[in-house]
């Protein structure tokens, strides 16, 4: 225990987060007040981290390796925040697993941004061992969210990865409608009836969820322990 103690009269300071994880936190903060991902700049995201506009590329070689950072980060914190509002449940239902999905995705809106440019560019613009390593890091969380899930509710996983694709690509969409461009936004001043779906992306998304779990829960068969298995 000598080593966790203070140290003379004074609290150590807590250990300097990496230069990577600023560069992440200015991004993400910056995609917030800007409304998108698609507004930032490496040039205005090192100057929120405070670090030199050539620094960046010790650590992002492009915006697009910066953002696929951001988005990396984004599926553990989705994996981070379903296996604590999960932890010590038991027995939940379709509905319930729909509205855990739902509220930990929304709390993540650069997250939801993102899914759309992941797939759109952020993938493909970067080298191979990138997307390698951006593979490697979404599909362990991936995996991780599917066991979480599959130990507090009642749902096989099967039905979660079902749910889980869906709810992947309805936020990604839904993200984008509900964050129109300026452009947009003012046409649907103009007709408001063709802007009503920009404004309920949480409780559209949730509803639909909800249906879908309940559905692949009734549809998917719950097969059981593979013979043979403990």
């Amino acid at each position: 225990m000598g080593r966790s103690r203070l140290q003379g009269t004074g609290c150590r300071s807590p250990p300097r987060l990496p230069k990577s994880e600023d560069l992440l936190r200015a991004a993400e903060a910056l995609a917030t007040d800007l409304g998108g991902v698609r507004f930032i700049t490496v040039q205005a995201v090192t100057e929120r981290a405070g670090l030199h506009r050539t620094g960046v590329r010790r650590y992002y070689s492009s915006k697009e390796e910066l953002l696929l950072g951001l988005a990396e980060r984004g599926w553990s914190q989705w994996r981070a925040a379903i296996a604590e509002t999960v932890a010590r449940r038991a027995g939940l239902g379709p509905e319930d697993v729909a509205g855990v999905v739902t509220d930990t995705i929304t709390a993540l809106p650069v997250f939801c941004d993102l899914l759309t440019h992941v797939t759109l560019t952020l993938e493909g613009d970067v080298d191979m061992e990138r997307a390698r390593r951006y593979k490697t890091a979404s599909f362990a969380a991936y995996d991780a969210i599917v066991e979480h899930l599959d130990l507090a509710s009642s749902m096989t996983p099967d039905q979660l990865r079902g749910l889980l694709a869906a709810t992947l690509a309805l936020a990604s969409n839904g993200w984008q409608v509900s964050h129109p461009t300026p452009t947009l936004a003012a046409l649907y001043e103009q007709v408001p009836e063709w802007g009503h779906v920009a404004f309920d992306f949480a409780p559209r998304l949730k509803l639909l969820l909800t249906a879908l779990a309940v559905g692949l829960h009734a549809v998917i068969p719950d097969t059981g322990p593979t013979p043979g298995e403990d």
